[in-house]
This record gives structure tokens, sequence and C-alpha cells, in this order.
């Protein structure tokens, strides 16, 4: 049976010794402590050579980390921002029956280099903090065609020209519409 107390402090303990900086623990110093020696050890080294020392304490459901929405939900959303910072044209491809890749493209065009630049972070930035993380980005220097993936959402965001030429609502013609401003 492990000391509860006796565990508590190893957890304070090693918090503040992360604090200051790379925890270098033995089985020593979870002899120490009162717990049992192999209870707690880990097998892995750190680069130092030293044992690694872990613990954790499961307090139930972690509620820090953000439940992802929906994929359309978080389309919609991107779509929401692009509005918000006057984007044209925005267009929510249902993409589920068409190709296995993705489920949802949002298409939208900026007017100017500035524009589609702010049309690329501030939809980051949403997803950012509905506790999505990019996966990728393609095409922000030359700022014709920038494309964002994450995951099952692709942002496209074009310039008026780049966006006419691919025409990528037609070349995807069997993918639906989404009324984004409703949904």
């Amino acid at each position: 049976m492990i000391d509860t107390d006796a565990l508590a402090n190893l957890a304070t303990s090693t918090r503040e010794t992360m604090a200051r900086g790379v925890f270098h623990g033995s089985t020593d110093t979870m002899a120490a402590s009162g717990l049992p020696s192999g209870e707690l050890s880990s097998p892995y080294r750190t680069r130092e050579g030293g044992r690694l020392t872990t613990a954790t304490l499961s307090t139930g459901p972690d509620t820090s980390v953000p439940t992802l929405s929906s994929a359309l939900e978080r389309a919609c959303l991107c779509a929401r921002t692009a509005d918000d910072n006057k984007a044209r044209d925005i267009v929510v491809m249902d993409m589920r029956k068409v190709t296995p890749l993705y489920d949802y493209f949002v298409i939208v065009t900026g007017g100017s280099r500035r524009q589609i630049h702010t049309l690329a972070e501030e939809v980051d930035a949403a997803m950012h903090a509905e506790g999505d993380s990019r996966m990728g980005i393609e095409g922000y220097e030359a700022s014709k065609w920038v494309v964002q993936d994450y995951g099952d959402v692709l942002v496209h965001v074009f310039d008026h020209d780049t966006r006419a030429f691919y025409s990528l609502e037609d070349l995807w013609a069997d993918a639906g519409r989404v009324d984004w401003e409703r949904a």
C-alpha cells in the first residue's frame, strides 16, 4: 500500500525541483521518500545518465484541455472569422462524400497581400482558441493562395485572380455547400 502523504510530498518536491531544472532522481530518492523503490521510478534515463523519477496523481478528467468542436462547427467558425475580417466570396464545402482526406473546405478571397495574411492569422487564432492546432500552412509568403490544414478542415485563402484560375468550387462541384451563416 502506498502512503498517500509520502506520495503528495514527493509530487510537491518533484514540481519544485522541475521548476528549477531537470530532475535527476534515483531509487535512493525514492527510498528516502518512504515509497517502495521500484513503484514510481522509470526505466528511462536522462541525458546525463541519472534515473528519471515520475509520479502522477489522477484527479479525474482533464478540464484544462478544451474539447474540439465538430468539424462542421470549426469550418463555420473559420468562415465567420473570415467574414469578420472582410473576406469576400466565402464558401464552405462539405467534402465528406467526395474525398476521405478532408471533411470541409473553407474557401475565401482576400483583396490584398496584407488582408490575405490577416485572414490566415485570424483564422488560425480562432481555431487555436477553439483548441485546434494547424497541422500545416502553404503559400503564406507568396500570398496568392494560402492553404491551412487543420486535419478535417482545410482553409483556402485566395487572391481574386488565383481563385478564378483554379476554381476549386468547379473542380469539386460534387461537394455540397454549407450555409455557414446559419449552421
